[in-house]
């Protein structure tokens, strides 16, 4: 079975893509974001595509773009569309296949499906992307209920910026879960800083199981 991992957030912002990107080139996978809202500046497939170096064919073109930088709900309605949920579903995939979500776990796709409705109903590992910054250790823990609450497998935590030893230890006691690394801020961000980051934070063995 191909392994299948669904990158989301405690937040927007945080860095979720970079480590999307750094784990598609990690696993020499493919990347999907099957709803992508704001396209004026580049999309985050544009980001991946360039900061993992992958070709064309590696990136899956999104089931919805949207034109404004907003809630996937909210930019959906601007374009006068509405996102059809039920219509979301995996593709098939020879490689591994990293799944990007948009903001945190909580964001609407519509007026009555949240992304992490969707995450359910696909019940795949599901990689949960945190900053290191103040104010983690709720975002973290309440996103960890939540997971949990839908019975979404939940494969890790990766941490992103500056190392914080008690901030990310009190996540994964209180928090029982797995810290499978920390990507710390590149600068400059590059694809070959990148690699290297992932190759020195990460193992790749823990992303390769099926179920956590």
């Amino acid at each position: 079975m191909t392994v299948r991992i669904i990158v989301s957030g405690t937040d927007t912002g945080i860095g979720k893509t970079v480590l999307a990107a750094g784990l598609t080139m990690l696993l020499d996978g493919i990347y999907w974001k099957p709803v992508q809202s704001g396209v004026e500046d580049g999309t985050d497939s544009d980001t991946v595509r360039h900061l993992a170096g992958l070709s064309p064919e590696r990136v899956l073109p999104e089931a919805w773009r949207l034109a404004r930088p907003l809630s996937p709900h909210r930019a959906a309605e601007l374009d006068m569309v509405e996102i059809a949920d039920q219509t979301l579903a995996l593709p098939a995939t020879s490689r591994p296949l990293i799944v990007e979500g948009a903001g945190g776990l909580m964001v609407p796709i519509n007026r009555r499906t949240l992304y992490i409705d969707i995450f359910a109903r696909w019940a795949c590992p599901l990689l949960l992307c945190a900053r290191t910054g103040l104010g983690t250790i709720n975002h973290t823990l309440l996103s960890i209920e939540a997971l949990r609450s839908r019975a979404i497998p939940l494969l890790g935590v990766a941490f992103i910026g500056h190392d914080m030893p008690d901030t990310q230890r009190t996540i994964a006691e209180m928090g029982a879960v797995r810290v499978l690394g920390r990507l710390p801020r590149l600068d400059p961000l590059t694809p070959q800083a990148l690699m290297r980051a992932m190759r020195a934070n990460f193992d790749p063995a823990d992303f390769r199981k099926i179920t956590p």
